[in-house]
C-alpha cells in the first residue's frame, strides 16, 4: 500500500512519524495531511535508507538541489560531491536530472548514498538514450527502471498535451517553452503526430506509481521563461489540467505535488501561490524560484531567493534551489553551495513569515549569540558554515574574538 492509501485507512506510518519527528510536528498530523492529499513523503518503496521528509500545508518549506551529468561533462564523483554537499548543507531533497553519461549509474549510487527524498525527470534519460523518436514503450520502460531503482519523486509534463499545443499557435510570449522536460514532450508530438503518452496512458502511469509508490510532481512544461510570460493563459490552461490530473491520482491513492513558476514579478507572486492552491485543490507547490527579474545572470540565486520567499510566504511547499549559474553552465560546488544558502534563507524567511516557524526557534538565539560573542553558536546556526569559517578566520588585527567592521568599537563589546 502507499503512504497515501494507509493514511486514510488510519494507518501512521514509519515514514510518517519520522518525518514529524523531523520537524517536531504530531505524527497524526502528517497522516491526515498525507490522507487529504495536502501533504507528501516520497517515500519509495525501494529507498531503503530514506529518512523520509514531509512537504505541504503546516510543514516548514523545503528546499531542493539539482546536480546531474551531461554529455560534456560526465563525472559522477564529481556529481557525487554535490550530492554530499547537498547533504551536508540540509536540502530535503535532490533531483539527479542527468542527460548524458551512465544516468543508470549515477542514479544507483545518488539513491544508496542519499537518506533525504531522490527525484529525477525520466524524459531527460529517455531523449538522452533513445533520442527524439523514442517510443511508447521505451518511455514507459524507462520509468519504471527509475521506480524499480528507488526513485521517490518524478517530475512528469502529463499537462503537456494536444490541446496546449495548440495555444503555441496563438501565443503572445517571448519564450514560448523553456521547460526541458516539457519542451521533450512538446517535440516528441510534433514530430510523431500523437497524444503526449503521458496524458493519454496516464492511468497507466499511475500503476507504475501505485506500485513503487513514487510521488508524482506534475512538471509545469509551460511554466513562464520569462516575467513578461507570467500568469499567462498556457500557465493557466495548463494547471486546470494538472488539476484534473492530481484528482484521478488521488482516486488511485497516489501522492502528487504541482510544480510552478519559473519568472514572476514580485507583484504576481501571492496571487500565483492561491492561483495553484484553488486549481489543484491544495495539492503540495513545488516552485523554482521565482525569479523575480530577468537580468539577475550570474546572480539568479538571488533573484530566486527573493521569489521563493515571497512564494514560501504565501503557500509554496518547496523551493528548487537556483545557482549563480543558472542559464550559463552547470553548477560548480561553489555555485552549489551558493544556491543551497539562498534558497534555504529564503524558505526561513517565508516560514516566519507564515508562522510555520517561530523568531525563537533561531533568529533570537543567533540574536543572543551575537550579543555574547558566542561564536560557535553563531556558527550553529549558519546556513553555510564553510563561508562562516572563512569570514571569521583572522582579521587585519588577528583577534578571533571580534570581527574587523568595528574592532574595538563594537557596540556589542561596549
Amino acid at each position: 500500500m502507499t503512504q497515501m492509501e494507509q493514511a486514510r485507512l488510519g494507518i501512521i506510518t514509519h515514514q510518517m512519524r519520522q518525518a514529524a519527528e523531523y520537524e517536531n510536528l504530531d505524527p497524526e498530523f502528517i497522516r491526515k495531511g498525507v490522507a487529504e492529499g495536502t501533504i507528501v513523503v516520497p517515500a519509495n518503496i525501494n529507498h531503503k535508507n530514506l529518512k523520509a521528509r514531509a512537504i505541504g500545508k503546516g510543514t516548514k518549506t523545503k528546499i531542493n538541489t539539482n546536480f546531474g551529468m551531461s554529455k560534456d561533462k560526465d563525472c559522477k564523483e564529481y556529481e557525487l560531491q554535490k550530492l554530499e554537499l547537498s547533504l551536508s548543507m540540509n536540502s530535503d531533497t535532490v533531483m539527479d536530472l542527468s542527460i548524458g553519461g551512465d544516468i543508470n549509474g549515477l542514479l544507483t549510487m545518488v539513491i544508496d548514498k542519499s537518506y533525504v527524498a531522490v527525484g529525477t525527470v525520466p524524459a531527460y534519460q529517455i531523449i538522452s538514450e533513445k533520442g527524439i523518436f523514442f517510443t511508447v514503450e521505451e518511455l514507459f520502460a524507462s520509468i519504471e527502471n527509475q521506480a524499480q531503482l528507488g526513485v521517490d519523486y518524478m517530475t512528469l509534463h502529463c499537462g503537456v498535451n494536444r490541446s496546449s499545443l495548440e495555444l503555441l499557435d496563438s501565443s503572445e510570449r517571448i519564450m514560448n517553452c523553456v521547460s526541458r522536460g516539457g519542451g521533450v514532450m512538446l517535440n516528441w508530438m510534433r514530430k510523431t503526430g500523437n497524444e503526449n503518452p503521458l496524458f493519454e496512458f496516464y492511468d497507466r502511469l499511475l500503476d507504475i506509481a501505485y506500485k513503487y509508490d513514487v510521488t508524482l510532481s506534475l512538471g509545469d512544461g509551460f511554466r513562464p521563461g520569462s516575467i513578461h510570460d507570467a500568469t499567462d493563459k498556457h500557465q493557466i490552461h495548463e494547471l486546470r489540467v494538472l488539476g484534473e490530473l492530481t484528482k484521478k491520482a488521488w482516486e488511485r491513492n497516489v501522492q502528487v505535488m504541482i510544480e510552478g513558476p519559473g519568472h514572476v514579478p514580485m507583484d504576481q507572486i501571492a496571487a500565483n501561490m492561491q492561483l495553484q492552491k484553488t486549481l489543484c485543490h491544495n495539492a503540495p507547490f513545488y516552485v523554482l524560484g521565482p525569479l523575480v527579474t530577468d537580468i539577475g545572470v550570474g546572480y539568479d540565486h538571488i533573484t530566486a531567493a527573493i521569489g521563493g520567499a515571497i512564494a514560501a510566504w504565501h503557500g509554496a511547499d518547496m523551493l528548487c534551489y537556483v545557482t549563480p549559474a543558472e542559464h550559463l553552465r552547470l553548477p560548480s560546488l561553489l555555485d552549489v553551495r551558493e544556491g543551497i544558502a539562498a534558497a534555504k534563507i529564503a524558505a526561513h524567511a517565508g516560514d516566519l513569515a507564515k508562522g510555520v516557524t517561530s523568531f525563537e526557534e533561531k533568529d533570537n538565539q543567533m540574536s543572543r549569540a551575537r550579543k555574547g560573542y558566542d561564536w560557535l553558536k553563531q556558527r550553529e546556526f549558519a546556513f553555510d558554515t564553510i563561508k562562516f569559517d572563512k569570514y571569521q578566520k583572522d582579521g587585519e588585527s588577528g583577534d578571533k574574538t571580534q570581527c574587523t567592521m568595528c574592532g574595538e568599537f563594537c557596540p556589542m563589546k561596549n
